[in-house]
């Protein structure tokens, strides 16, 4: 990483590199990546299916019996709802994880364990909110900063891609392939701004063009 145009330390004070640039919470980088693919994939998903919604709220607990590590907190949300996605007319629910394979929390496993642990982490806190609550299904999307994704991500946007090819015509091979770049674009994309920051023209006042003259 060359050193030109960019910090040696972050705001947070930590040593600026790749690795933290990715992961440090300062600036809002990392829920701009979160927020990037969950529209993306929620426009995706308003292609097959009806009444998608973002951050839909989930219906409060009324003292039905859930797992231990269950979010029961009134006025909790998931990222993403649609209606008529794995069967007609039931509602599907996602939520959406970007890790960084780098991260300390993740060093010291396997690939395939990170996204385990992550899809783990997500199901032990809504699914079985979801399923008794909400009646509805609950599927972790869990994507990486290096352009992969978990086995419930990729049979997830399988089906989405099966979905579009049956309505639109379109030939599967051409939607998946389609939706596996923009996703990679989409990472891509927030990931180099996490790194460079904003790059577009500089806008200067009148008063502040006298000092740069």
């Amino acid at each position: 990483l060359s050193s030109l145009n960019r910090p040696k330390t972050c705001e947070c004070g930590e040593i600026f590199n790749i690795n933290h640039c990715l992961i440090c919470k300062k600036g809002g980088f990392v829920a701009l990546r979160h927020d990037s693919l969950k529209e993306t994939i929620a426009k995706l998903l308003e292609q097959p299916c009806k009444d998608v919604k973002l951050e839909p709220p989930l219906i409060n607990i009324t003292g039905e019996q859930l797992n231990a590590g269950a979010n029961i907190s009134d006025g909790a949300r998931l990222d993403i709802s649609a209606i008529g996605f794995w069967t007609l007319l039931d509602r599907a629910f996602t939520d959406i994880r970007v890790l960084h394979p780098q991260a300390p929390s993740n060093r010291n496993k396997s690939l395939k364990q990170m996204y385990r642990s992550h899809e783990n982490e997500k199901k032990n806190a809504y699914n079985q909110r979801v399923i008794k609550v909400e009646k509805a299904t609950f599927t972790p999307l869990v994507f990486s900063t290096t352009g992969g994704m978990g086995e419930e991500c990729a049979a997830f946007l399988k089906h989405l891609a099966e979905k579009i090819s049956m309505k639109t015509g379109q030939r599967y091979c051409e939607v998946i392939a389609f939706i596996r770049r923009r996703i990679r674009f989409d990472l891509l994309k927030t990931c180099l701004i996490s790194l460079r920051g904003y790059r577009g023209k500089l806008r200067l006042k009148p008063q502040q063009l006298l000092k740069w003259t």
